[in-house]
């Protein structure tokens, strides 16, 4: 059998294509850092912002409100504070902004905190987006069953609460949009216009190929979504990915290979240079990494077994990368890859439910999931635990029993992880 002929011809091809993306990297962040050190020297700025999320923090005995806001106008996402009361979520706000020295480029490029004073409240204009989101909110009494399905529809952003109960499951992938949503819609999409095609392409264009005329047209539904969501990191790395693997397909050349991933990735770094500083982006890209491990080094002819393999590998190769960040640990975790393979069958029937104005049907299971009562304790493992974990990753790419250490590693800081709960 013939192989396929690989992205690029041989390693000196690759580290050229990776340093002329390294240069341009760096000519972006150059020309962005000119726009921070302008931002940050004015005395202030006026925008208009859209509140994100809203929550009440106390110190010193005062009590004061903390929002995450989006301004378009100067394309930055922050946080900032205020002593007022009231809700301001479905609300758009005229702020009197206060840079300073302080701010850092890397909060420049992330998600800084910026003093500033509101000088407007107005109601959000009705978009289409927004009735969807009532149209949603209109079929739950619960709020947290409400945030939930506005969040993997439309990537909303999730409460404090919501999110430190996602954590607690494991299954914060399954809330942030990602790659592994778009898997799911661009499968039902071709499921479901696949059969239209069928019909005109037997009749008109016997000669013409299914992956190229329908995965087009799957690709520009996929991609009018991605931006109607405002394009989250890890969805839009999934997205070019997407993109880019479709156009591999159709050229013959090899698609799983980590020399792709690397391409994408440079390539997303010098369109959208500040997913540098997002978590949310290398995780999607770690993800997809292990995916790749995975089928490099397990071979497994039966679909089913090698996608029990996938999702219980994944979940188990990514723990020691999130408790570097996120320490929180409880035995309902154990689920996640069992609760991640159920939501392929949840996401498409929970989208028709609500298409159909009956989204409530699964609410209470579904609340009852949410609000699992389950022992936590926070276990964070150092950084230099971390550094070694990923060195070993990446030498696992050229040695299959390497990967069998990192497997082995793996799976003894999971027991290490949930054996405290059995002491």
């Amino acid at each position: 059998m013939l192989e396929k002929p690989k992205l690029f011809l041989n390693a000196k091809e690759f580290w050229w294509v990776m340093i002329t993306f390294t240069l341009l990297i760096a000519i972006r962040l150059g020309f962005l850092y000119h726009e921070y050190r302008a931002f940050v020297q004015k005395p202030f700025y006026y925008t208009d912002v859209e509140v994100l999320q809203q929550y009440t923090k106390t110190q010193n005995n005062r009590t004061y409100t903390v929002l995450r806001v989006y301004s378009r106008d100067l394309g930055l996402s922050f946080f900032t504070r205020t002593y007022h009361q009231q809700n301001l979520l479905d609300k758009q706000l005229r702020l009197k902004l206060f840079p300073h020295e302080q701010i850092t480029f890397r909060d420049y490029l992330s998600t800084s905190f910026i003093n500033a004073q509101i000088n407007a409240i107005r109601d959000k204009a009705v978009t289409f987006k927004s009735t969807l989101l009532n149209r949603i909110a209109q079929q739950h009494d619960n709020p947290m069953v409400t945030q939930f399905y506005q969040a993997i529809f439309f990537a909303y952003p999730l409460p404090k609460a919501l999110r430190e109960s996602i954590s607690k499951l494991g299954v914060s992938h399954l809330i942030a949009l990602s790659g592994f949503h778009l898997a799911i819609l661009s499968g039902l999409l071709f499921f479901l216009i696949k059969p239209f095609y069928r019909y005109f392409q037997r009749r008109y264009f016997p000669y013409r190929f299914d992956l190229i005329d329908i995965g087009l047209v799957v690709l520009m539904i996929l991609g009018w979504y991605v931006w109607f969501v405002e394009a989250p990191d890890s969805l839009l790395r999934s997205y070019m990915m997407m993109v880019l693997g479709w156009l591999v397909l159709i050229s013959g050349v090899e698609l799983l290979s980590f020399s792709f991933l690397m391409t994408v990735v440079m390539l997303l770094l010098v369109l959208v240079p500040e997913m540098l500083f997002s978590l949310a982006f290398w995780f999607s890209v770690l993800g997809v990494f292990y995916i790749f491990l995975l089928l490099k080094h397990i071979h497994v002819k039966h679909n089913v077994v090698m996608t029990l393999i996938i999702s219980f590998g994944i979940f188990v190769l990514m723990l020691p990368i999130i408790h570097l960040f996120f320490p929180i640990t409880s035995t309902a975790q154990l689920y996640s890859p069992l609760l991640s393979l159920g939501f392929t069958l949840f996401y498409p029937l929970s989208m028709l439910l609500h298409t159909l104005g009956v989204g409530g049907l699964m609410d209470v299971p579904l609340l009852r999931l949410l609000t699992w009562d389950s022992q936590t304790i926070d276990i964070h493992l150092p950084v230099l635990y971390g550094i070694l974990y990923l060195g070993l990753s990446m030498i696992s790419i050229y040695s299959r029993w390497v990967f069998y250490l990192l497997l082995i590693t793996a799976v003894g800081f999971m027991g290490w992880m949930f054996i405290g709960f059995m002491l």
